[in-house]
């Protein structure tokens, strides 16, 4: 009943109003559960891919460490046989064989020395690949984590609001953030 700007409702409009405004209520409900649980595993994902990113970093470093320490050794190797080289020059004749079997003895060293320092460099850069790869997803996962997380906050004002409009814009970032997800996975 209506007059002078004021509406009554009669006791169907509340009933139905109610139980428009619960089964909403109930979408939202289900809704958010649902990303929530997706949100989860997406959070997990994440984690994982950043902490594999980070031990492959760290053994990348480690790798590169281990070359510098070779690649010291074969300098020290190289001041010792410029060294043998001095003393072959300035040693009496009966020592100078001796140190002539030095330099090849040191020339030897450096030669294998110089192998395992390479092999460590081109290890410690492949490894340092990989881990730049394996933070790929880990971009994607973060990005997908963000769009879900507004998705449960929209939906979230939604209920409070009862304007369908923000959980329209809620289930679009919500897409957007499985879609990432999906990107991320492949």
């Amino acid at each position: 009943m209506s007059g002078h700007g004021f509406h009554v409702h009669g006791a169907h409009d509340h009933a139905v109003e109610a139980e428009h405004e619960s089964s909403l209520g109930q979408y939202i409900a289900i809704f958010t559960a649902i990303l929530a649980s997706i949100g989860a595993i997406v959070s997990y994902q994440g984690g994982d891919s950043q902490n594999k990113a980070m031990l492959l970093k760290n053994e990348a470093v480690f790798l590169k460490t281990q070359a510098s320490d070779q690649w010291n050794f074969y300098q020290a190797k190289s001041s010792k046989l410029h060294l043998m080289e001095l003393a072959t020059d300035v040693a009496p004749k009966e020592k100078q064989e001796f140190y002539k079997q030095q330099k090849g003895k040191y020339e030897q060293e450096k030669q294998a020395i110089k192998k395992k320092a390479e092999a460590l460099d081109a290890e410690s850069a492949k490894t340092n690949k990989l881990s730049d790869e394996a933070m790929i997803p880990h971009h994607h996962l973060a990005q997908s984590m963000t769009l879900i997380q507004i998705a449960i906050s929209l939906a979230s004002i939604t209920v409070l609001t009862r304007k369908k409009w923000l959980f329209a814009i809620a289930a679009i970032a919500a897409v957007g953030g499985i879609v990432l997800w999906a990107e991320a996975l492949l």
